[in-house]
């Protein structure tokens, strides 16, 4: 039997010559050049190259940007990325440094602008009097909000930022701590405590989900009560309710907070004072604690808004826990400020 040569089809006897030839071969697409030390470390080279030349653009200090790493350098390009493509240079809407450092110490908290995923656009540059970091050390925990809120509050302002989203020009607020330097951690006890109230705007027209983004200014509030710290009794009020949240007793120290005369409340729903946007997250806080086994068992806090006998509006740190053998539930609100 004939043996033929797959390359030349010639019998396998009558030519050997036709065979792949041992030792080095040509590189085909299905077998590339393995890489080296010396092609790895020149692609090193040339990123190190583009990093240091996107460095050198950012509008920030030499001495920032000498503290910058990598992902930090990578982290503020894509902030400035996101930025120019809503705040084009031709623009002219007052955002960014044309604000100017005087108009921005004359707000009560700082300017925060957000995609609808949560990637962080534009922090103005004051937000180092409310957090005690500048823009760029605050960059440093992420490019998204969630990366500087307290990880209690992602739910909550997904939630918030889903609901202003659905109904454009529908301004939402949310409470929740912002992380903060050391030492303003070791001066205050612990990070700061923020509202943060705004909307989606559509910045060109016509509007699309690339030209619209949540502006919100962000306001520091007194800190949130930490477990077990009732804190100052000038600033509390502590109400009795069955399991269905009825008001059966609350402390006379009410009226000061909300308005209301004791006997007002007593036989009124918790739910009739909440705002409609906290509902969800007291309710939330009543499975949980509905929940809870035996007197003294607690379901965390809440931040969350009741309306006040004048019509306004109260931001209330409320801690609840069963009491009376189960058969109760306890509420210590805290009144922000």
């Amino acid at each position: 039997m004939t043996v033929f040569c797959s390359h030349c089809h010639r019998p396998l006897q009558a030519e050997m010559s036709c065979l792949p030839r041992r030792g080095k071969q040509a590189p085909s697409a299905s077998k590339p050049f393995r890489s080296t030390k010396s092609a790895s470390k020149a692609r090193r080279d040339q990123i190190n190259t583009e990093l240091h030349a996107l460095r050198s653009l950012l509008p920030i200090s030499a001495q920032e940007k000498e503290r910058l790493s990598y992902l930090h350098t990578m982290a503020l390009v894509c902030l400035r990325l996101r930025g120019a493509q809503l705040f084009p240079p031709d623009s002219a809407l007052p955002v960014g440094p044309a604000l100017g450092a005087e108009l921005l110490s004359l707000l009560p908290g700082f300017l925060l602008v957000l995609l609808a995923n949560g990637k962080l656009v534009y922090i103005s540059e004051n937000v180092a009097q409310v957090l005690g970091l500048s823009m760029v050390e605050l960059l440093a925990q992420g490019d998204t909000v969630f990366d500087i809120l307290d990880g209690r509050a992602h739910e909550d302002a997904r939630k918030k930022l889903l609901l202003a989203q659905e109904e454009p020009g529908r301004e939402v607020t949310f409470v929740s701590e912002m992380r903060t330097s050391k030492a303003f951690r070791l001066q205050h006890g612990g990070n700061q405590a923020v509202a943060v109230h705004g909307r989606f705007t559509a910045l060109c027209w016509p509007a699309s989900p690339s030209t619209t983004a949540f502006l919100a200014l962000c306001t520091p509030v007194v800190r949130l009560p930490v477990d077990n710290d009732a804190g100052s009794q000038d600033n509390l009020f502590q109400s009795t309710h069955v399991l269905d949240m009825t008001f059966t007793d609350v402390t006379e120290s009410v009226t000061y907070h909300l308005g209301y005369c004791r006997e007002e409340l007593i036989g009124q729903s918790w739910y009739s004072l909440l705002h409609p946007e906290d509902a969800d997250l007291a309710a939330a806080q009543h499975r949980a604690v509905g929940e809870s086994l035996g007197a003294g068992a607690a379901a965390g806090t809440a931040v969350l808004r009741v309306l006040r006998r004048d019509r306004t509006w109260a931001w209330l740190c409320v801690s609840a826990r069963r009491d009376g053998g189960g058969h109760a539930i306890t509420c210590t609100s805290h009144c922000l400020r």
